[in-house]
């Protein structure tokens, strides 16, 4: 069955302009001025744009679904997590497979792609995590690489003892990356400092959320991205800062990048519209927004947006991790902040938040919104063009979107199973009428319309040589 979209506004990264688009199979195969329906064949589904906007598919390059984490696992699963994303508008998403430190790289590999395929509605590919480096791991991380298509990495600097890589085995990880044109994603703090941070507050009996932020400040952060930045000038490496929150990291990323370091930035929506007054809540509700890095003091804020607007930060992902703040948040961390499972999900909610306090306030434009939101990703990562755009022949990934309805934000209104929202009650304008996978509509007015496990593994080809 095709697919017509009449009249809508049709905005990329670069064009705006009203026209029809005509989808065949899973790919955009007209795009027209005015195209008659009844020129088509009679099962055609036709959807009226009229006064609506039309988005590439946005993609989502930071998200955790399936997380063993800090003694628990995160609530959502490709079901849920599939069906926020695409009721937030975003039809493909990368997820970061975190194995353990004693794990292997290809059975954890084959663990996340497995819960993937059987339920996922949307696409989805990985960053694949590097917590060890021996001979085995090298193997498998290369046959990741060329045979599974997972064209890039994931590194921590960060949670001591469990994840982050000593600086021998960053290093020659890095110059790996480099040879296979792998691109290397990182968390960027400094575990060991953390470690001594929290050790500290703990002993002077500090240990609720609202020393989570203490525990780790901008200094800590900008230090990672400054470590992460020195590697990739020695070993040529081309390298991402994830979830980047504050001024002094985004300035440490600009500065390794005007020495001519091969250097992205990613911001994530929590740390664009909340501060660390939110993980301050009495009653342990400050809980419900401890992530790493922390939520900031407001005014690294304007940073963050003004770095959105000049590009100097790339994307703009969610870094969802969705843990449960009764059973998870509150009962693993009432004794001390270090055992809240981190993590603010807002896969459901990312765009709604960018196009409300980012273009309807005039910090960011439509082509700006695409791109940090979805084509800049698609480039990084080696989807570009069959991803993040509308062109004839890409994938027909699409997003209806009425840019004027205004609704509220809650846990009710989220498919996400975790049991709160982090937003709830915020009145936000913009929405996602109509999401499209590959030519088949999977989201429709507020429902789930589309199929599990139709979503494919997007096999990936190295560029970052």
């Amino acid at each position: 069955m095709g697919l017509l979209i009449q009249s809508g506004r049709i905005i990329t990264d670069r064009d705006d302009y009203v026209a029809d688009i005509y989808c065949a199979g899973e790919t955009i195969t007209r795009i027209e001025a005015s195209i008659d329906a009844a020129t088509l064949p009679p099962d055609t589904d036709v959807i009226d744009a009229s006064n609506k906007i039309v988005f590439p598919g946005f993609i989502d390059p930071h998200v955790h679904i399936h997380l063993p984490f800090m003694g628990t696992h995160a609530k959502d699963d490709y079901e849920s997590a599939s069906k926020a994303a695409l009721a937030g508008g975003t039809t493909t998403l990368i997820e970061m497979i975190c194995p353990g430190p004693q794990e292997a790289p290809q059975a954890a590999f084959e663990e996340w792609r497995d819960k993937a395929a059987e339920l996922a509605a949307v696409d989805y590919t990985f960053h694949m995590g590097v917590v060890r480096f021996d001979e085995l791991a090298q193997q498998q991380l290369k046959h990741i690489v060329t045979k599974e298509g997972i064209a890039s990495y994931k590194v921590f600097l960060a949670y001591k003892g469990a994840l982050n890589l000593p600086d021998e085995h960053l290093f020659d990880l890095m110059s790996m990356a480099k040879s296979l044109g792998v691109i290397v994603t990182a968390h960027c703090e400094n575990a060991d400092l953390i470690d001594a941070m929290q050790q500290r507050l703990l002993a002077e009996g500090k240990t609720g959320p609202q020393w989570h932020e203490p525990s780790r400040p901008t200094a800590v952060e900008a230090d990672g991205v400054h470590h992460l930045a020195t590697f990739a000038e020695m070993t040529g490496c081309h390298v991402y800062a994830v979830h980047t929150s504050c001024d002094e990291a985004v300035r440490a990323a600009i500065d390794a990048r005007l020495r001519g370091v091969n250097i992205w930035v990613e911001s994530v929506a929590p740390h664009l519209v909340l501060d660390k007054t939110s993980a301050e809540r009495d009653n342990f509700e400050g809980a419900k927004y401890v992530m790493s890095p922390p939520l900031r003091d407001k005014r690294h804020q304007d940073t963050l947006w003004a770095g959105i607007a000049s590009r100097a930060i790339s994307c703009v992902g969610t870094d969802h991790a969705p843990f449960d703040f009764e059973d998870q948040k509150r009962r693993l961390g009432a004794d001390a902040f270090t055992k809240i499972p981190n993590g603010i999900p807002s896969l459901q909610e990312r765009i709604d938040l960018l196009h409300t306090f980012g273009v309807l306030r005039g910090r960011i434009n439509y082509h700006t919104l695409i791109d940090a939101g979805a084509t800049a990703a698609a480039r990084l990562f080696g989807l570009y063009p069959r991803k993040g755009t509308i062109r004839v022949g890409g994938d027909a990934d699409l997003v209806v979107y009425d840019p004027q309805r205004t609704h509220t934000l809650s846990v009710d209104a989220s498919f996400s199973r975790v049991d709160y929202n982090a937003f709830e009650g915020w009145q936000v304008t913009g929405k996602t009428e109509v999401a499209i996978v590959r030519g088949k509509v999977q989201y429709r007015d507020g429902q789930f319309v589309g199929e599990l496990g139709r979503g494919q593994l997007l096999r990936r080809e190295p560029t970052h040589f």
